[in-house]
């Protein structure tokens, strides 16, 4: 908001829209509903409270954690899985409940599915002495010397309806759901991580009964970050 021509209410305004609706909103959206004079200042606004949607300092996830990755991105030809080119690939970290619950998420952009990627992602987001249940990929392998308790649950080809990570496989499906639904499947992969932001900000307020409650989240957070600069616009949702 710091330098902004328009009054604290006009941001307000943008803020309780943002929250307000149920499965996010996107930039033309915010344009039409508030008048913005142009699609470019819309986008401007939503990238500036999606940035504001990380928590400085925030918890990790902690007990027990199911992660694994997932590929975000249009459908393309060539390889598929964890090596697919042209996609995204995204680490995806959920803390399980008792009787399969899903707690907290947390959502990352990774390199590729190497363990010099998936280590320092797993250690960003999980407390050390968690326990930290993986598929059979070699990549998580060294968690148990990084303080963790990694177990496995292979899968098994001879019982193809078995799911060694079924929390993350969800998140997954409704993460990719909501980028299809509410913006198109219209975000580029250098935007990406704002996008999984909002996503987590939101998901992990799920319970919050009152809009109002998650209006008041969100406008404590912009006070906390310093401000955002060096936006660069290039068409993007």
């Amino acid at each position: 908001m710091e330098a902004s021509h328009k009054s604290l209410l006009f941001w307000f305004q943008a803020m309780w829209y943002v929250v307000n609706q149920k499965n996010g909103v996107s930039a033309l959206g915010l344009q039409k509903a508030l008048g913005f004079g142009s699609y470019e200042t819309a986008w401007t606004w939503l990238f500036k409270l999606r940035t504001a949607m990380v928590r400085p300092g925030r918890d990790k996830l902690q007990g027990l954690v199911e992660v694994d990755e997932t590929l975000v991105g249009g459908k393309r030809s060539g390889k598929r899985g964890r090596g697919a080119e042209g996609k995204t690939l995204v680490l995806v970290a959920v803390e399980e409940r008792k009787k399969g619950g899903i707690g907290r998420i947390r959502l990352c952009i990774i390199p590729d599915a190497s363990g010099d990627s998936l280590i320092p992602a797993v250690k960003a987001m999980v407390e050390p002495g968690s326990t930290v249940r993986t598929d059979g990929w070699s990549g998580y392998n060294r968690l148990a010397s990084e303080k963790f308790k990694h177990t496995t649950v292979e899968h098994v080809e001879a019982n193809p309806g078995e799911d060694p990570t079924p929390l993350v496989h969800r998140i997954a499906s409704l993460l990719k759901r909501w980028l299809l639904g509410t913006h198109q499947g219209a975000v580029r992969a250098s935007h990406l991580s704002y996008y999984l932001d909002e996503y987590t900000f939101r998901f992990n307020r799920r319970y919050f009964k009152s809009r109002g409650k998650l209006f008041y989240r969100l406008l404590e957070l912009c006070i906390k970050i310093p401000p955002v600069t060096g936006i660069s616009f290039k068409n993007s949702n």
